[in-house]
């Protein structure tokens, strides 16, 4: 239960444990073709979605190193963890970095980003990198509104961190006009980690042609021309990719409305939950993710609540990072997750609270409110 590796389905299991085939091999590209197009069905997008054998952080930072030169002016949106690293990342290529920012638990607030691209008259601002999903904390960042004040802007990028909310949160990114969009297989795909994917717009394949950052293994002209012909610049994870071909078939068998409505019930429930078992949730209803939430249990050590799960159920839950460890835990609902998943989590956490010390609830009322939301 933590948002990544994310549960895997057991066609994804048996494909992966498949002998390899040959990359360079007729069958293999026959995969590519399929899995290809069904990228393209879950990104909502007709532009280029483009694997490439990195996580999560590989794919953001290509997409950044991809269209943009030394010096370019960016605004970049941190209020976590993962918002922080972009921050990092930018200013590691020599980019003229300015984060917006927000408390951790909070959402970005989009007005922020109006006022500096509506004062940049000249057009200065090349890009802006928003985490979708803050994994760290639990937040969903209104990436529609700040997406809105980017194409009032007309020249800038709209380069998202989409690794926990692609594949659980509507993300049209056709319909939106997002340029970049980057995620990691281990979430909402459903099956391990190794394979990073980006989407790239027309527009941002024109800054391509002009951005000057050093880029060799993650230039992404070079997976565009391979994956014109249904293979791969460099060598992929083959069995990686056998398992993406299962999942994506799962994924389009359930439907895109109904993965959405999955996620958002299945937070839903969580989130009535901790409230029942009268724990403080970290990020507030109106902008918790689809993907994890996030509690803080003032006055009693997260990572012993941790613990106890692990030792006696076997439920992992992630915990805080940061100036947050030991702060909050992280319950994952991503991926391959079902109404019985989030129902053992509750119960099992019920079952451990008072073994820490906690018994500000009543015995069942967790696992009753959760289910309350389930049977809807």
């Amino acid at each position: 239960m933590i948002p990544g590796p994310t549960p895997v389905p057991e066609a994804a299991l048996l494909a992966l444990a498949k002998h390899p085939i040959g990359h360079r091999t007729g069958e293999f590209s026959n995969i590519l073709a399929e899995v290809t197009e069904n990228l393209k069905w879950l990104h909502q997008t007709q532009n280029d979605v483009l694997m490439l054998n990195v996580s999560g952080t590989g794919a953001v930072e290509a997409g950044i190193i991809n269209f943009l030169s030394p010096g370019d002016r960016i605004l970049v949106g941190s209020n976590g963890k993962f918002g922080e690293r972009w921050v990092e990342v930018a200013q590691a290529y020599g980019l003229n970095v300015e984060a917006v920012t927000a408390e951790w638990g909070k959402p970005l607030d989009p007005s922020a980003f109006a006022a500096k691209l509506q004062a940049d008259t000249e057009k200065q601002i090349k890009a802006v990198i928003i985490t979708h999903s803050e994994t760290s904390t639990g937040v969903i960042n209104d990436l529609a509104a700040i997406n809105h004040h980017v194409k009032e802007h007309g020249q800038a990028l709209i380069i998202v961190d989409a690794v926990t909310s692609l594949g659980a949160f509507n993300l049209p990114i056709d319909t939106w006009g997002l340029d970049v969009v980057a995620s990691g297989s281990q979430k909402g795909y459903m099956i391990p980690p190794g394979l990073g994917f980006v989407s790239v717009s027309a527009k941002a394949w024109e800054a391509y042609k002009t951005a000057k950052l050093p880029k060799y293994y993650l230039d992404l002209g070079k997976y565009r021309k391979s994956a014109a012909k249904n293979t791969t610049p460099f060598t992929p994870p083959v069995n990686l990719i056998v398992a993406l071909h299962a999942s994506l078939r799962i994924m389009k068998e359930e439907g895109l409305e109904s993965i959405f409505a999955r996620h958002e019930r299945l937070k839903n429930a969580t989130r009535a939950a901790i409230k029942a078992l009268n724990l403080p949730l970290f990020a507030a209803d109106e902008y918790g993710s689809p993907a994890i939430t996030a509690v803080e249990p003032l006055g009693i050590e997260a990572d012993k609540i941790r613990s106890a799960m692990k030792k006696r159920f076997d439920i992992a839950l992630a915990g805080g990072q940061d100036h947050l460890k030991n702060k909050i835990f992280r319950i994952g609902h991503l991926g391959f997750v079902s109404d019985r998943d989030i129902l053992s989590c509750i119960a099992s956490l019920e079952a451990v609270l008072p073994e820490v010390g906690y018994d500000n609830f009543t015995p069942g009322a967790g696992v009753a409110a959760a289910n309350q939301v389930l049977i809807k």
